[in-house]
């Protein structure tokens, strides 16, 4: 409610923006979910084997009004992204992989006293960094390359792993978003997953073992290839547990030879103490 009035009122240069991934949590908010399905294009996702409470966030529920909008970024661990848009217009800029990331924020192009927020970007730094491109004869700007294009309400937007990409909402708008991995980007996924969510990543192998076992093989590979070593993985965890108990075994063993023999009178004592504590029991 209080946001509905602050969407309409504000005059902000650049306004607040909600990305809600929590809204499946609030009873009245839940019904959401049920006006909705996944497109059948991106139904295919493999973190689906994950537990709600144990993969990373990856639904949102958009709402903003005109003039907001996010910074260039990616999609957290690798993930591609599909974005409907329910109300109003989404302006979109892509980049694919090859961009750096340094050329697709326009760093050595923002001024000190400049930010990089969605309408500045769009309205300022998005040109200076396609006139550059045109003009500069850098390495860098060799592969330029980018995709802008205006979104309407009913549309959906594919946004594949690795593509750096910014939106600027040119009016009030409501969309909703979820990130998801598919076998056409689960290298890229799984890397990043392993290493960013290390207990998460062991659970996900051993579903994978049982439901995806040429996608548990993959991902084996990949570890044995990178020299990666998983903290949670099973047969590590096991192995490293055997190791302590030897090496504890071992360091007891040790302190017990460095001890010194009792004395006999220290014997005698000790034995006549157990027979007490032995009648004293019976």
């Amino acid at each position: 409610k209080h946001f509905v009035e602050y969407t309409r009122q504000n005059k902000d240069d650049s306004p607040l923006y909600i990305f809600d991934s929590n809204f499946e949590d609030d009873r009245k908010a839940k019904v959401l979910l049920d006006f909705y399905k996944v497109p059948s294009y991106f139904s295919d996702d493999l973190f689906e084997l994950v537990s709600e409470s144990r993969r990373a966030p990856y639904r949102w529920f958009l709402v903003g009004p005109q003039r907001s909008g996010t910074t260039v970024h990616i999609d957290p661990l690798a993930t591609s992204a599909w974005n409907t848009l329910l109300v109003g217009q989404k302006r979109w800029v892509l980049f694919p992989p090859q961009v750096p990331k340094h050329v697709a924020k326009g760093k050595y192009l923002v001024q000190k006293d400049e930010d990089d927020e969605a309408i500045h970007y769009f309205m300022t730094i998005l040109p200076r960094i396609k006139r550059k491109a045109k003009e500069s004869k850098l390495s860098e700007y060799a592969n330029f390359c980018c995709f802008e294009f205006t979104q309407h309400a009913g549309e959906t937007v594919f946004v594949p792993n690795g593509w750096w990409h910014a939106v600027l909402n040119l009016t009030e708008t409501v969309g909703v978003t979820q990130n998801f991995c598919s076998p056409r980007n689960f290298p890229h996924v799984w890397r990043q997953t392993r290493r960013g969510r290390k207990l998460m990543a062991a659970k996900w192998y051993n579903q994978l073992c049982l439901h995806h076992p040429e996608l548990a093989q993959l991902a084996h590979e990949l570890n044995l290839k990178d020299g990666y070593v998983m903290k949670h993985d099973p047969d590590v965890v096991r192995r490293r547990d055997e190791a302590k108990k030897k090496k504890l075994l071992l360091k007891f063993k040790q302190k017990k030879l460095q001890q010194p023999p009792l004395p006999p009178n220290e014997k005698k004592k000790k034995k006549k103490k157990s027979k007490f504590k032995m009648y004293f029991l019976v």
